[in-house]
């Protein structure tokens, strides 16, 4: 009897086989080896990530959720991080506002997957989905970002099948990053989420609009300082609130037809 030693952990014992069989068997064995360890997202993706220097993700949930208030979630990376205590506190008593911030980017197989175990952990349906990605990942082309963003729409749209989508243009950075982030390439994400959007009516919220007039708020070359923050934080509130009242509408409007019947 041989036993062979995977490099997984497995409880497999091979026995001997007529030599005939052999060399079939052999480069069966191969095959399913490379099969069982190749790399699940190469696999099902076709392509591999391609990692920062720091990867990370942030998720943030209300401590008590009130069941009686709609539910918020802004999902985006640092920039969203940064106004999201901004957002909660002016929505306070009007939402319960959640957190899923990360460093992954569109065009990294990682990134849906990330968001459906959020949603799965959370199991909280979604009346608002604030979203943005397009500050991360500048390994990847602009082409594979767009050949990317149908799918991320996908599952954002999952986690809010009958609410609402808010786009955010990604912000201006005040120069060039050492991560390769810069305004010419940050402008070209923006088109591109821009085709997408105008063609399923979804909402934006032009940060990088609001932000390109407050230049002298950067605390870094990417991040805006607590000013900034309170800024782009009052226009996402503004945003989220017109998306509210348009299910609050739509469900009396709902209402009365039902009523008619």
């Amino acid at each position: 009897m041989t036993v062979l030693v995977l490099p997984f952990e497995a409880d497999i014992t091979i026995y001997r086989v007529p030599k005939i069989c052999r060399g079939r068997f052999h480069a069966a064995l191969v095959l399913l080896i490379i099969l069982l360890t190749a790399s699940p997202l190469s696999v099902a993706q076709g392509h591999r990530s391609i990692p920062e220097e720091i990867e990370w993700t942030w998720e943030v949930r209300p401590s008590h959720p009130d069941p009686k208030l709609p539910n918020v979630l802004l999902l985006g990376d640092s920039i969203t991080r940064n106004y999201y205590p901004g957002v909660v506190h002016g929505l306070d008593g009007r939402a319960n506002v959640y957190l899923f911030a990360t460093s992954a980017s569109v065009g990294d197989p990682r990134l849906p997957d990330e968001i459906r175990q959020f949603y799965a952990m959370e199991s909280v349906r979604f009346d608002v989905v604030h979203f943005n990605n397009g500050m991360h990942g500048w390994g990847y082309s602009e082409g594979q970002y767009k050949e990317a963003f149908p799918g991320f729409l996908e599952v954002v749209r999952s986690m809010a099948q009958s609410g609402r989508l808010i786009w955010a243009t990604t912000t201006p950075v005040k120069s060039d990053a050492s991560n390769g982030a810069s305004n010419p390439r940050i402008d070209a994400r923006n088109e591109i989420a821009k085709a997408f959007l105008s063609s399923r009516s979804i909402a934006v919220d032009d940060q990088h609009a609001l932000m390109s007039h407050h230049s002298d708020l950067y605390k870094d070359s990417v991040h805006f300082n607590d000013t900034g923050a309170s800024i782009q934080a009052a226009q996402v509130v503004a945003g989220v609130e017109v998306a509210l009242q348009e299910l609050t509408k739509g469900s009396v409007d709902a209402a009365k037809v039902n009523t008619r019947k």
